[in-house]
């Protein structure tokens, strides 16, 4: 066997080649060289490019590999990247990345990932204390809002289902649900279907003009799942909505879950952020009330993907999702450093060290500015919209994501317009932006991840938008 891939000199002179490659790249991104956002390609001719003729012998070299993976990938780094809700990462954080992997000590247990649980264990801590959670609080780091998500449900279960549903399974009590609104995100459905509780698992809650979950509607909801035949046991509320950005109202929620003996779950994959801003913490008022959060520190925490906190206010509550014995695994005194006890990972990475490093270098101020400027930026958008007489605004945004249509006057301003002026302005590559729809139609929408991206770009947007529609 060829050795020669561990030679640390070999190591050595990769990895300058590689920084020096990706710097170059960043400094292209970062200061609007011409480049494409996204360089467009069908996914079938993509598919071409990357053909599996794999030889026996080593062929071609990194440098080469990874500048076609530059030139195709789609580039967050640059301002004009308003698309989905991944951030651009800190190159620090990226680095941590690059240590993680080499190191490569995977968590499952405390002797495999001894300098990373310690890490996870004072991040927790030190989330749930933004949170507003009290020290007992406790939680796990795990791939992703959607693995999030489901753990957190997974504990409500464990806790307010009146049965062992993890030994006895989904048949062992009466048939199971929760209430959300419509514009939860999707991976909540995917969760309860999961468990085993099927399509009717989720009770819709109706949403007011905001997109935010009515709470007055909670009593008819539970009384549909009760009609039903479904047990509440919980409420899932959304701390920035995928859709439109929407907080729902946390503390009447929580009312309603304390007179009801429900759980509180808070999707803030996105928004949960907001608690590290003075100015835009009284968004969440009333989430220290939940029983569990998810927290994805992919979007509005500038780290890497994936990294996703699962919050508990009461500590003990993180053991109930996940009940598996090992005994070739698990063999400590300290229940919480054998983190596959209470995640869905077994060599789970290590995802703390990027967030630790992050917060411990950069200093916390840095996040809260960073939220500042993000909902800042999101509101001076919407009111750029609400001024100009050819497009129209969705709703007041709530944190960083904005909808909006074309709408010029005296046109009608279709969903197939919408559809297509998208297509040509990320075709062009002068931006990339995505859209949703809501219930007066499609409507185009950003979200303002990127830090570099400034009310000039967002200018250059809107005339990208009318240049596309007039062609």
């Amino acid at each position: 066997m060829d050795k020669s891939g561990y030679d640390p000199e070999r190591f050595r002179r990769q990895g300058h080649a590689l920084v020096d490659q990706l710097a170059d790249y960043l400094e292209r991104a970062t200061t609007r060289a011409p480049m494409p956002v996204l360089p467009w390609a069908e996914p079938a001719a993509r598919l071409l490019d990357w053909p599996s003729d794999f030889s026996a012998e080593p062929s071609g070299s990194l440098p080469e590999l990874m500048a076609r993976v530059l030139e195709q990938s789609n580039h967050l780094h640059h301002p004009r990247y308003v698309g989905h809700q991944v951030t651009a990462p800190l190159p620090m954080a990226a680095l941590c990345e690059l240590a993680a992997a080499l190191l490569n000590n995977g968590m499952a247990v405390y002797e495999m990932g001894p300098v990373s649980t310690a890490m996870e264990r004072n991040v927790i801590a030190w989330l749930g204390g933004q949170l507003g959670f009290p020290p007992g609080c406790d939680g796990v780091l795990t791939s992703g809002g959607s693995a999030g998500n489901l753990t957190g449900l997974l504990a409500a279960r464990q806790t307010k289902a009146g049965f062992d549903a993890w030994n006895e399974g989904a048949h062992g009590g009466p048939p199971l649900a929760v209430l959300a609104s419509a514009e939860t995100h999707y991976c909540v459905k995917r969760a309860v279907q999961v468990m085993g509780w099927g399509a009717g698992g989720v009770q819709t809650v109706p949403v007011d003009a905001q997109f935010r979950l009515r709470p007055e509607a909670l009593p008819d909801a539970l009384a549909a799942a009760a009609r039903a035949g479904r047990k509440v046991i919980g409420v899932v509320a959304s701390a920035g909505s995928t859709s439109t950005g929407a907080f729902d109202p946390f503390e009447p929620i929580a009312d309603f879950c304390a007179a009801h003996d429900l759980w509180l779950h808070v999707d803030g994959a996105h928004g949960a952020s907001a608690v590290l801003s003075p100015r835009y913490k009284p968004t969440l008022r009333g989430i220290e009330r939940a029983d569990s959060v998810a927290w994805d520190m992919h979007k509005m925490m500038m780290m890497p993907a994936l990294v996703t906190a699962v919050l508990f206010r009461d500590g003990k509550h993180s053991y109930a999702a996940l009940a598996q014995e090992a005994a070739y695994l698990f063999n400590t005194d300290e229940p919480w450093s054998d983190s596959a006890k209470r995640t869905l990972e077994c060599t789970k990475r290590m995802m703390s060290l990027k967030v630790y490093a992050g917060l411990k270098l950069c200093g916390t101020r840095l996040f809260a500015e960073y939220i500042d400027y993000t909902f800042d930026l999101a509101r001076r958008f919407a009111a750029r919209l609400t001024a100009a007489d050819d497009f129209e605004l969705a709703i007041e945004p709530d944190c960083n994501i904005v909808c909006f249509r074309y709408a010029p006057p005296g046109t009608a301003a279709s969903d197939e317009l919408q559809r297509r002026v998208r297509r040509r302005v990320v075709e062009s590559g002068a931006f990339y932006l995505v859209q949703t729809t809501l219930p007066r139609g499609v409507y185009l929408r950003v979200t303002l991840i990127n830090p570099l991206t400034t009310d000039a770009d967002l200018d250059a947007l809107l005339d990208a938008v009318r240049a596309a529609a007039a062609d």
